[in-house]
């Protein structure tokens, strides 16, 4: 609990505050790429109930090959040709898949923090950061990041590097600066066009007022963890409810 995205995006701006240089990575093909061999031994570390491993054995054995179409392969340091059939990737759509995959970098958390002792580290899914106060450790800590990552048979996209919190953190939809956060614009224009797309359906009766006014005000709500003021008085003070011309389907 209290661990979400608003937390997330607290913590990586107080320690883009602190620290002058991050390294920001995410994992490539993070869902697809997750071994489920790998994945039953960490989660058999915790569970010794044989009743509730059978019942993650049949969750993960649903799930094998489901993403296999979105998996490019990647051979890794004494592979051989038989590593392509290792079962792989968890669908998204399981409840487990997102436990599970903190489970799953649960070992990779323990060793940045404990053994390359990064005091600022921040992970959300497969996205993560480190803070630090120079280029040089950071750049140790990636050659690292990056021979742990793949005992977990996982890569990090190749462009990720070193560089000053100043120029600001694409992180969570947001710009994190350390004095401000933007919303990024592209999060912004696709709300103004579900906006678009909400008022024509309550126009036509397809919702309500309340289904409407509870839309914009999550997205109120969600953004105002930026400084955004100008942007919700520029997309909600701007926008007009037309009166509608049908009434609300009824649901069966």
């Amino acid at each position: 609990m209290g661990k979400g995205t608003h937390r997330a995006l607290d913590r990586v701006q107080q320690l883009a505050r602190r620290y002058p240089y991050v390294l920001q990575c995410d994992v490539r093909q993070f869902f697809p790429s997750i071994d489920l061999t790998i994945l039953r031994s960490v989660l058999a570390s915790h569970v010794t109930d044989p009743d509730v491993l059978w019942l993650i054995d049949r969750i993960l054995e649903s799930g094998t090959g489901v993403l296999s179409e979105e998996y490019e392969m990647v051979y890794f340091s004494g592979d051989d040709l038989l590593a392509a059939t290792r079962a792989r990737g968890l669908p998204i759509g399981n409840l487990t898949s997102q436990f599970w995959a903190n489970c799953y970098m649960n070992p990779f958390d323990h060793f940045v923090k404990r053994e390359l002792r990064c005091h600022g580290y921040v992970r959300f899914v497969d996205d993560f950061l480190l803070f630090a106060d120079d280029k040089a450790t950071l750049l140790r800590w990636r050659a690292a990041i990056v021979d742990r990552l793949a005992r977990l048979r996982l890569t990090i996209h190749p462009g990720a590097h070193p560089r000053p919190v100043a120029e600001g953190l694409p992180f969570l939809g947001f710009t994190i600066y350390p004095d401000h956060r933007r919303l990024k614009r592209r999060k912004g224009v696709c709300f103004r066009r579900r906006l678009n797309q909400l008022r024509a359906a309550y126009e036509g009766g397809e919702i309500t007022l309340d289904q409407l006014t509870a839309s914009v005000q999550g997205w109120a709500n969600h953004v105002r963890y930026g400084n955004t003021v100008g942007l919700r008085k520029a997309v909600i003070g701007a926008t007009t409810i037309p009166p509608q011309r049908g009434s609300v389907k009824e649901e069966l």
